[in-house]
């Protein structure tokens, strides 16, 4: 089985909603992924409030602006990436 497969192998992956759809999930997870890491970050405060119902609550807050974030398209990254897919399975003007 081979785990890299051309984007060109599912005929559905070759409509161009199809490709800012999951760009646009690409960017979400980048998003998310950049807030995570920015979360890690320990300025030395003692949160009296910190625990595991914070946690899921700040990862739950996060997850829905990175959601928002893509579907506004504020970082730009589902539009550059649709348009590099869509030339990769000959579709620029679709």
């Amino acid at each position: 089985m081979n785990p890299v497969t051309p984007l060109t192998a599912t005929p559905k992956a070759n409509s161009r909603e199809d490709l800012a759809k999951a760009a646009q999930g690409f960017e979400a997870i980048f998003v998310r992924q950049m807030l995570a890491a920015a979360r890690k970050a320990d300025f030395g405060g003692d949160d009296m409030l910190a625990g595991k119902g914070l946690e899921t609550f700040r990862q739950m807050q996060d997850e829905r602006f990175a959601d928002i974030a893509a579907e506004r398209g504020s970082f730009g990254l589902a539009k550059m990436i649709e348009a590099q897919l869509a030339r990769q399975v000959g579709q620029e003007n679709s």
